[in-house]
């Protein structure tokens, strides 16, 4: 089949065991499960960062976080940077963008490090030209034409969402306004309907008020779906990403997703109640959290107590069937359109969510499997059909593998190998990394670190090993007898050499991963 199209669908903060198809007895995911039974499972891929920036940087360029650029939230990926999306657009593939991007700051609050007073006037880079600001949340308040300049990052197409909630800016929010004024001002927190839940007390859900056919998620699969049916009849292929910024926090799906499961009826993972000794930067969490001292309310990971988990664990997988349902509505329309045998479906999360693991809520620099692993479907009619591959991959494996299945060749700094080989193992038995490398910067300070929380994992099958910037200390767990990475490793003795050995491997990692782009110019 030469020139395919492709459908790209990515969730937000999705943790992998949240799916049936990975093994999730409770949450209802029927067209994720059904699209799975004929695809290509990954059962271990990796982010190169649990962040929402650097990680989807790293998915369009196929590069880790040290070479793009985006070592942490806040920095917006260079308008200079090759995306693989450009590379698809310039081989004569239509591009189109609907949902969430966040390659740029949107928030529109300023940076939390280092302090005003602190900041020197001169970077060692000079701004550069491009825009930059496309996907800042007060220009698109301000401003109700406000738009987005095309080809942006390769995107030819874009229909943008900025943040999350139903108070979610963009595009979305510009058609809620004009075409359903009433349905906008029954948005936010303040407009809520009576809820007893205790996450709705820290700001981290509320029962929406907006129905679900004016919800985020229906919106953005309607327009997905009138992208399709308008490039169905071009000659040229499509390129279509699909992308929800849900099940990320503040949870508020809209009915019936929102009451469709209970949080008295949702189990916790025994690493809640594990009381061993625990490493530092998880015993500094649970104690912010015992002395009344916890941030609830920020982005931040925090310390939670066991109904605030379970009230997670129940609005993370309304949000998920209601993601489900729409994923179903987009892929009737692709058959209906006759194109279902011509399009490859890739399904992937930005990264996952402690929901509850070791008694945390959302994500940060503990590098739990919850957060650093995430699903990946790759559904194509010309690989083996219900398959599933057990060999380390990354995030930023899939640039390649989406240009070498489009046939167009890769480019030079491009740091991903194409995952056809491990769809394909008669081609290449041995395609596994031994490791892979997971990056993390934060704008916060936290856990008493003396600076910013700066975090390296090197990830093998059957070990995880972590470093932090200015402490001591660090983390090792033996996943094949602790696949919860409750106990840690580090001091004891008998591991001493496994330790090494892991130590080293990182440092290879990290020179591997050093940029090689641009090209010299000349000799000297």
């Amino acid at each position: 089949m030469d020139s395919p199209n492709f459908l790209l669908f990515i969730t937000d903060q999705h943790r992998v065991d949240h799916l049936g198809v990975y093994g999730n007895q409770v949450v209802r995911t029927p067209n994720l499960d059904e699209l799975a039974a004929r695809s290509w499972i990954a059962d271990q891929c990796f982010v190169a960062s649990p962040v929402c920036m650097p990680n989807r940087a790293s998915l369009m360029t196929g590069r880790m976080p040290c070479a793009h650029g985006v070592r942490s939230n806040g920095i917006p990926l260079s308008r200079r940077a090759t995306t693989f999306v450009e590379m698809l657009r310039e081989g004569g593939y239509r591009t189109g963008l609907v949902g969430k991007a966040h390659l740029q700051n949107m928030t529109g609050k300023p940076p939390i490090w280092p302090p005003s007073g602190e900041r020197l006037s001169h970077d060692a880079w000079t701004a550069e030209p491009g825009e930059l600001d496309v996907e800042w949340g007060p220009r698109w308040v301000s401003d109700l034409h406000a738009d987005v300049t095309v080809p942006f990052y390769g995107f030819e197409h874009v229909d943008l969402v900025i943040g999350h909630g139903d108070t979610a800016g963009g595009h979305y929010r510009q058609w809620l306004e004009r075409e359903h004024p009433t349905v906008a001002a029954l948005t936010g927190k303040e407009h809520a309907l009576p809820s007893d839940y205790a996450l709705f007390n820290c700001g981290q859900a509320w029962r929406s008020q907006v129905p679900e056919e004016f919800s985020i998620t229906r919106w953005i699969a309607n327009r997905t779906r009138e992208l399709i049916r308008q490039w169905a009849s071009d000659r040229r292929p499509f390129f279509v990403q699909c992308s929800f910024p849900d099940p990320h926090h503040p949870f508020n799906a809209p009915a019936p997703y929102w009451e469709m499961y209970r949080p008295e009826q949702m189990e916790l993972s025994p690493s809640f109640y594990f009381d061993g000794p625990k490493p530092p930067h998880l015993s500094w969490l649970h104690n912010q959290r015992d002395e009344g001292r916890a941030v609830k309310h920020t982005p931040a990971p925090f310390a939670c107590t066991e109904r605030e988990a379970k009230e997670a664990i129940a609005l993370n997988y309304g949000s998920i069937t209601h993601i489900d349902a729409a994923i179903g509505s987009v892929l009737k329309e692709l058959r209906n359109l006759g194109l279902e045998n011509n399009t490859i479906i890739v399904f992937i999360s930005d990264h996952g969510d402690y929901v509850g693991d070791h008694q945390l809520l959302l994500k940060g620099p503990l590098h739990y499997s919850s957060i650093v692993r995430v699903p990946l479907i790759w559904c194509d009619p010309v690989i083996a059909r219900g398959t599933r591959s057990d060999a380390l991959c990354s995030t930023i494996d899939l640039a390649p593998t989406f240009l070498e299945r489009a046939g167009i060749e890769r480019f030079h700094g491009m740091q991903g190998r194409s995952l056809l080989p491990a769809m394909e193992p008669r081609r290449d038995q041995n395609w596994s990394y031994d490791a892979v490398l997971i990056e993390e910067e934060a704008q916060r300070l936290m856990f008493d670190f003396p600076g910013l929380v700066r975090a390296r994992t090197v990830r093998t099958t059957e070990w995880r090993l972590s470093l932090y910037d200015g402490v001591e200390w660090g983390e090792l767990y033996d996943l094949a007898n602790d696949p919860l990475e409750c106990t840690n490793l580090w001091d004891v003795a008998s591991y001493a050499q496994r330790r090494a050995q892991l130590v080293e491997l990182l440092a290879r990692k990290l020179l591997m991963y050093a940029d090689t782009s641009p090209y010299p110019s000349a000799a000297a």
